[in-house]
C-alpha cells in the first residue's frame, strides 16, 4: 500500500505518463478447461454493480477494465495502452488500446468507458470509489478523460478489474435498472472469456474469446466455475481431480487438508490487496442494540484470543480495528475490548438490561469455520451477560445478503474487505451517506457519526501520507468507541490448486484478476 499510496501522491503533482507491454506467453500446455469451485452463490456476474468473490472472479474473466495491477503494487495496462494524471490531480486520462472489441465484434471507445464507471460509482456499494469523478470527457473514441471535483488518491486502484469492469454501452444502456438490468446475468464484456452459460447455485461456463484484444491470450480453452455449497464434497472434488482451483480458502482444516494432498499444491499469494476483515456486524439500529453500551458488552464478553487459537487453530490473525492490522494506516493504540465478564455485565446493567436480552445472529452461509462456528460460540458466550442468542442460518448466499442489506437482522457474522486502500474499502462501512437499503457491504448498520464522516471526507482528498495516516488515526479511534462492527479476525486466505497448473495470479488481487495467463504445465488426464 505504501508504493501505491506513494506513486499516486507524486502523480498529483507531476505528469505521469506509463506503458508498460504485456508479459511474453508462459510456456506451457495452451488449451484445456480449468475447472474452480466456490462454496457461495453469485447474484449476477457484473461487478460494475456487485461487490464480492462470487461475483468479482467471474466478471473480471467477462469485463477488462482500463488498469490491472502486479504484485508490487504497480498499475500495468489493460484496456488503456498509457495515462497521464494532471499535475492538480485533478484530471486523468486513460489512452485506450485501438483494436478492443466487446465479445459481439463492437469496437470499444471512451463512451464505454464513460459509461461503465459513471455506472458503477451510481450504483456500486462502494461509494466513495468514484464519488469525485464529475463527468467524463471524451474527445475521441480512443480517449477518455476523468474530471475529478477533487485529488483522489485511490483513483488508480479503481480502475482494477474487480472494481471498475467496462460494460458496453449499446447493450447495459437499455433503460433497465443497472442493479437489475437483464444483461447482469447475461453479460456481453471484452474481457480474455465470454459467458457460456449461468445456471445460478450450479454453474457459470466461461468460453475463450478468440478475438481478445491482447493477442495469444487467454491460454485457456474454458473456465467452469462450480458451486459446491458443502465444503467438505468440495475438498472430495479436489483430491478427485474434479475440481482443479478453489481460491478464497480460509479455513484451516481445508487449508492443511489441500496442502497435505497428493496432487495439489497451495499458496497465500495474491491476497496483498484483499485486506479480510471477519467481524460481528450490530444493527445500530435496533432498540436492543442502539445503546452503544450492549454493543460495548458484547465485545467485552467475546473473547477474540479464543476464536482464533481455538476455533481457528491459530490460522487467523488478530484484527482489532477496521482498517487491516497490515495496512501502514492501521492504529495499533485504539480499544481492544480484551475479554471482560464483569465490565460486560456491568455495562448490560447500566443500559437497563442487567434482567438480559434475546438477539439473533446470522452468518454468511459456506464454510463453518469463519462464521457458523463463531456464532455459535457467541450463543454460549452471550448467555454469560444474559443475552439468549438464537443462530438463524440462511439457505444460500443471496438470502443472507438480502437481510443484511435490507437490515433485517440484529447481529450478523460477516467477511468485508479493505479493497486495498480505505477510500475504497473501509469507507462504505462508516459514512453515513452510504447507508442503502438493499446495497450489501454498504453501511448495513447504519451507522451515523458526523465526526467520523468528517475525518473520511477529509482522508478522501489528503495525498500526504503522513497526514492521511493522522486522519485514519483519529477515525479509528472514534469507531472503535462508538463500536458499530466487532472485530475479530483477518482470513488466512489461500488458493488450493492441481500441481499441474501454472501462471496462478500474483497480483495483488490474486483469483479477482484476469486468469489469461494461466496453463497447465503438461496436458491434464
Amino acid at each position: 500500500m505504501n508504493k501505491l499510496t506513494n506513486f499516486v501522491g507524486a502523480a498529483a503533482m507531476a505528469v505521469s505518463a506509463l506503458a508498460m507491454a504485456a508479459p511474453a506467453m508462459a510456456a506451457g500446455h495452451a488449451g484445456g478447461t480449468l475447472v474452480i469451485a466456490s462454496t457461495q452463490v453469485p447474484r449476477h456476474l457484473n461487478g460494475a454493480v456487485q461487490s464480492g468473490t462470487a461475483t468479482a472472479v467471474p466478471s473480471t474473466q467477462i469485463f477488462a477494465s482500463p488498469l490491472r495491477y502486479d504484485e508490487n503494487w504497480d498499475p500495468e495496462p489493460y484496456l488503456a495502452e498509457s495515462w497521464e494524471i494532471s499535475a492538480d490531480g485533478l484530471s486523468v486520462t486513460l489512452n485506450l488500446v485501438k483494436n478492443a472489441t466487446f465479445h459481439d465484434g463492437h469496437p470499444i471507445t471512451s463512451e464505454d468507458v464513460a459509461f461503465s464507471i459513471m455506472t458503477t460509482k451510481a450504483n456500486h456499494p462502494f461509494k466513495t470509489m468514484f464519488e469525485p469523478v464529475e463527468n467524463i470527457e471524451t474527445p475521441d473514441d480512443h480517449t477518455a478523460i476523468l474530471k475529478l471535483s477533487k485529488p483522489h488518491p485511490a483513483i488508480m486502484l479503481a480502475l482494477s478489474p474487480a472494481l471498475a469492469p467496462v460494460l458496453p454501452k449499446h447493450l447495459f444502456d437499455n433503460g433497465e435498472d443497472a442493479k437489475s438490468n437483464s444483461f447482469n446475468t447475461a453479460p456481453v464484456g471484452s474481457g480474455p472469456f465470454m459467458l457460456e452459460s449461468f445456471t445460478p447455485g450450479e454453474s457459470t461456463i466461461l468460453k475463450k474469446n478468440p478475438n481478445h484484444f491482447q493477442e495469444g491470450y487467454p491460454l485457456l480453452d474454458e473456465i467452469i466455475i462450480r458451486t459446491i455449497k458443502d465444503e467438505n464434497s468440495l475438498l472430495i472434488a479436489m483430491e478427485n481431480g474434479e475440481v482443479d482451483m478453489y481460491p478464497f480458502m480460509a479455513g484451516s482444516t481445508a487449508i492443511k487438508r489441500v496442502k497435505e494432498a497428493d496432487g495439489l499444491n497451495v499458496t497465500n499469494e495474491g491476497y496483498d490487496a484483499v485486506g479480510p476483515i471477519n467481524w460481528l456486524a450490530f444493527n445500530t439500529k435496533s432498540p436492543k442494540l442502539s445503546d452503544v453500551r450492549v454493543r460495548q458488552a458484547i465485545a467485552y464478553a467475546t473473547d477474540r484470543n479464543f476464536i482464533i487459537k481455538a476455533l481457528h487453530r491459530g490460522f487467523s490473525g488478530v484484527q482489532r480495528g477496521p482498517i487491516i492490522e497490515s495496512s501502514p494506516f492501521f492504529d495499533a493504540s485504539i480499544p481492544s475490548y480484551d475479554v471482560d465478564l464483569d465490565k460486560a455485565n456491568a455495562l448490560m446493567a447500566e443500559a437497563g438490561f442487567g434482567d438480559g436480552m434475546e438477539l439473533t445472529i446470522d452468518f454468511i452461509p459456506g464454510p463453518a469455520e469463519q462464521q457458523k462456528n463463531i456464532a455459535e460460540y457467541m450463543k454460549s458466550q452471550l448467555k454469560k451477560i444474559g443475552i439468549d442468542v438464537s443462530v438463524r442460518a440462511a439457505p444460500d448466499f443471496p438470502t443472507w445478503a438480502g437481510r443484511v442489506s435490507k437490515h433485517d437482522f440484529e447481529l450478523s457474522m460477516d467477511i468485508v474487505f479493505n479493497w486495498g486502500d480505505p477510500v475504497i474499502g473501509v469507507h462504505r462501512t462508516y459514512l453515513s451517506s452510504n447507508i442503502k437499503e438493499g446495497v450489501i457491504w454498504s453501511n448495513t448498520q447504519s451507522y451515523q457519526n458526523a465526526k467520523v464522516d468528517e475525518l473520511l471526507n477529509a482522508a478522501a482528498v489528503e495525498l500526504d501520507q503522513d497526514k492521511r495516516k493522522a486522519l485514519y488515526a483519529e477515525f479509528q479511534q472514534v469507531v472503535a468507541g462508538d463500536l458499530p462492527v466487532y472485530w475479530i479476525n483477518s482470513l488466512p486466505y489461500h488458493t488450493g490448486y492441481n500441481e499441474k497448473l501454472g501462471g496462478l495470479p500474483t497480483s495483488i488481487w490474486g483469483p479477482m484478476h484476469p486468469l489469461d495467463r494461466v496453463f497447465w504445465e503438461t496436458k491434464k488426464n
